[in-house]
């Protein structure tokens, strides 16, 4: 098989610049001690073949084109179990991966978030992410208190992770070429292993602020703590955005502390 056709329904665009491949491989820091990379939608393999001159880990890859998966199997005949037929969202990585791994990928931006929050709920296992995503999404992972990309999803990868953007990616670079700019970003493990809170309720604190963004804690807390039950605390006269990834920990264990 000499090609494999981009599929508009699995936002498959394949990149084709050689120089940007490589510079999201060498993102990746073996000194972390993973010996397992997972490749995310490797399609034709232009971040494979990259991955796989590096010896000090081990190549998989995961892909649910069937048409990508025959031409991989064909590429690199050396793969044999380590390339997997599947949905990377519905995956089982206890089955294949040990304790620390790492996640690579030009991964499909109609699914970005998701995947985020796949690694996320991994997080224990992926101590490190090196990826392509739209550029505005990569952005809202790094963003900080006060901007208003700063949001949901960049409270809770950086709870868990050091997030950093490392480059732009034009939309010349991809076959077929995106309606969008693209934001390589890496992520990495950071120490902490628990909250300082209930997690669960961390989490229903951090979705409850922003989803009123608009208002004060004070206001858009009141379904998960009633008024009366809030302190004088200073941090529920601010929006969400205003907050550190601290700030809604201490929060947090406030509220659980009262209710």
């Amino acid at each position: 098989m000499s090609t494999v056709r981009a599929k508009k329904h699995l936002g498959q665009h394949f990149l084709n610049d050689k120089n940007a491949a490589q510079k999201i491989v060498n993102a990746l820091d073996p000194s972390l001690g993973f010996k397992q990379v997972l490749e995310v939608g490797p399609g034709m393999g232009v971040l494979s073949d990259f991955l796989l001159q590096n010896e000090s880990y081990e190549t998989w890859m995961i892909d649910i084109d069937e048409e990508s998966i025959a031409f991989l199997d064909d590429k690199y005949p050396q793969l044999e179990h380590r390339l997997i037929s599947g949905d990377f969202l519905a995956l089982d990585f206890s089955a294949h991966f040990d304790e620390k791994m790492a996640v690579i990928g030009n991964f499909p931006y109609n699914i970005s978030s998701q995947i985020l929050f796949k690694i996320l709920e991994e997080r224990n296992r992926v101590i490190q992410m090196a990826g392509m995503f739209q550029k505005e999404v990569a952005e809202r992972c790094v963003a900080k208190p006060g901007s208003k990309e700063y949001g949901i999803l960049s409270v809770f990868l950086q709870t868990y992770y050091d997030v950093q953007y490392l480059f732009t990616v034009k939309a010349g670079a991809f076959n077929p070429p995106p309606k969008v700019q693209s934001g390589v970003m890496k992520m990495t493990r950071n120490k902490r292993e628990t909250l300082d809170c209930d997690e669960k309720l961390f989490w229903r604190v951090v979705k409850a602020g922003f989803n009123q963004r608009r208002k004060t804690l004070r206001n858009s807390l009141s379904a998960v703590v009633p008024k009366d039950k809030m302190s004088d605390n200073p941090l529920y006269e601010l929006r969400a955005e205003r907050l550190t990834v601290e700030d809604f920990i201490s929060l947090s264990k406030e509220i659980g502390q009262s209710l």
